[in-house]
């Protein structure tokens, strides 16, 4: 039997609650990595809807319509390894997570979601133990290949019991922004309380609902992103499965994250004062009002009337748009914001993955670097702003040619010499 595209959750994926509320409903699109080659660029592509649902018995805030992971993540493109600022980024996170656990060349770490291996290599090179568990085929294979065994796989009980058998458990496992790509989280959950040793540690970074909020990331939500995760809904969904959540801390990738550290209950680690501070300050921040997110929505249609505003005189005037970055999030921002194949020439993005495909549904060419500087556009609107500073460094020579970067979230900015 064929197995369904789309599936429609009646219950809270945290609590089981039916108490659900819509709280923004964005315009449907396909799959937000789901790029396509030229000779299938004339074939329409299925769109789902993106709307939010708001839990009221715990707070947690979610998609309920789910695509088939199978259709998302089997032939995967985005890979974190060719993003400078991640590599930084999972080194630091490599320091952080050695604060918690006494690492040594016995130990183990498991990443869930390992992607390209980028994290666990930096634990590779300090001469610990790893395994990657990652469903996109071609891309465990490259890992594998590369020197960090992978596993080509959904994360489930099954799995967990199978590693366990074979490798034993493990000291740290990492889920980095992979926890809010799960339906059934509680089947995760069950497979790292299979695997995780009694001193060992859960560490995961999540996109964080109130920075989600605050700062306008609307374009976070797409289709992998299936939970908006607070400190409030977290900490009731682990008290109500053994596992305690020890340490929160917010930090700055993909605009505003969430960092947690989780322990089962034989755990000797110290509940850190983070867990509080952040219960308080998502209270005052008003994370259980549905007003909250009245006014969400009212900023992100100001947002785009901005944009848009700005775009048309641009585009009336004669000049040449093009794009810069294809990261997922690209996806939800072009459709809600129509920036399609009539506005953008082409898109930047310096995946060699990406590179000769065309966008998901809306069909924009994405080319390497060098067409900034050979095509010369007049604009450059920076889809993957969350990276703004950084292709803005690296692209110093694009302004002085006369070009000019438009950034458009959280609140649009114009950069030029």
């Amino acid at each position: 039997m064929t197995e369904p595209s789309l599936t429609r959750k009646t219950n809270c994926r945290l609590c089981n609650s039916k108490d659900l509320h819509s709280v923004l409903k964005l315009i449907s699109t396909p799959p937000a990595n789901e790029f396509v080659k030229k000779n299938e660029i004339d074939k329409k592509q299925d769109t789902y809807p993106l709307e939010l649902f708001f839990c009221k018995n715990c707070t947690h805030v979610q998609l309920l319509d789910v695509v088939n992971p199978k259709k998302l993540f089997s032939n995967y493109v985005y890979v974190s390894g060719t993003s400078p600022v991640f590599r930084k980024h999972f080194y630091d996170y490599y320091l952080w997570a050695c604060h918690f656990v006494n690492l040594n060349a016995n130990s183990l770490v498991i990443d869930i979601g390992s992607n390209d291996g980028t994290l666990l290599k930096v634990f590779k090179d300090h001469h610990i133990k790893v395994l990657g568990v990652d469903p996109a085929i071609e891309i465990a294979k490259k890992a594998t290949a590369d020197g960090i065994e992978t596993l080509p796989s959904f994360f489930d009980i099954n799995l967990a019991k199978e590693i366990k058998s074979k490798y034993g458990l493990a000291s740290i496992i990492t889920a980095n922004n992979v926890f809010a790509h799960a339906d059934n989280l509680l089947e995760i959950i069950r497979g790292i309380k299979e695997i995780l040793s009694d001193e060992g540690v859960f560490i995961f970074e999540v996109s964080y609902l109130v920075d989600v909020i605050q700062k306008t990331l609307f374009d976070t939500i797409y289709h992998e992103h299936l939970s908006y995760h607070n400190v409030t809904s977290l900490k009731k969904f682990f008290d109500k499965n053994d596992l305690i959540l020890k340490h929160v801390e917010r930090v700055d990738s993909h605009g505003g994250s969430l960092r947690c550290l989780v322990t089962n209950k034989k755990s000797s680690q110290k509940q850190n004062v983070s867990v509080n501070t952040l219960l308080k300050s998502e209270n005052e921040f008003g994370i259980s009002k549905l007003e909250t997110f009245h006014k969400f929505e009212e900023r992100i249609i100001a947002a785009k009337i901005a944009v848009n505003n700005f775009l048309n005189l641009v585009k009336k005037s004669g000049k040449n748009v093009a794009g810069f970055g294809a990261p997922a999030k690209a996806t939800t921002l072009m459709y809600h914001f129509e920036f399609d194949s009539n506005l953008l020439d082409f898109i930047v993005d310096d995946s060699p993955l990406k590179q000769g495909l065309f966008s998901p549904g809306l069909h924009v060419p994405i080319v390497g670097s060098k067409a900034l500087y050979e095509k010369k556009p007049d604009f450059v609107l920076i889809l993957a702003w969350n990276f703004a500073a950084s292709i803005i460094e690296n692209h110093k020579n694009y302004l002085k040619q006369g070009g000019k970067f438009i950034i458009p979230l959280p609140k649009m900015e114009i950069i030029e010499l």
